[in-house]
């Protein structure tokens, strides 16, 4: 299964950030994971979020600079190795991973690693053999979220 992730290229400011979690709250998108990389004056904002189309659309809208790629979302045990893992399996198949981030969805039972590679359909079915499950857009939306905070 393929996920969509959201980039966004902002520039490196405060308030940036604060523009864009303002919109999809505003949006009712919830942010799944998210990851930012900067370099100077630009940065990029990655995101996998529970509806990649509405916040492509609203972000665009709001005059920021963003796109859809598609990643593989692969579920490992949270557990020492279960990185390790996935990461030789990839590697001896010969995937080149370009960009990659995870989130625990379960302590010390399951976690997600989100992988960008330019062979994504070689990458599921390398994953698929190996009896790795991936999530797609759906099943990262039905997460459900961890209730520990109160606003």
């Amino acid at each position: 299964m393929i996920a969509n992730q959201i980039s966004i290229f902002a520039e490196n400011k405060p308030g940036r950030l604060s523009k864009v979690t303002s919109l999809l709250a505003a949006e009712k998108i919830n942010i799944r994971a998210i990851t930012i990389s900067s370099s100077d004056e630009f940065g990029v904002i990655n995101m996998l979020v529970d509806d990649p189309e509405k916040a492509r659309r609203a972000l665009a809208e709001a005059g920021l600079t963003v796109n859809l790629k598609p990643v593989v979302a692969v579920v490992i045990p949270d557990r020492p190795g279960g990185l390790d893992l996935l990461i030789r399996v990839l590697s001896d198949q010969g995937v080149n991973i370009e960009n990659a981030y995870g989130f625990v969805l379960e302590s010390r039972e399951k976690a997600v690693f989100v992988v960008e590679v330019e062979q994504v359909e070689k990458t599921l079915e390398i994953l698929e053999k190996n009896k790795f499950k991936t999530l797609d857009a759906e099943a990262l939306a039905a997460i459900e979220p961890f209730h520990y905070m109160k606003y």
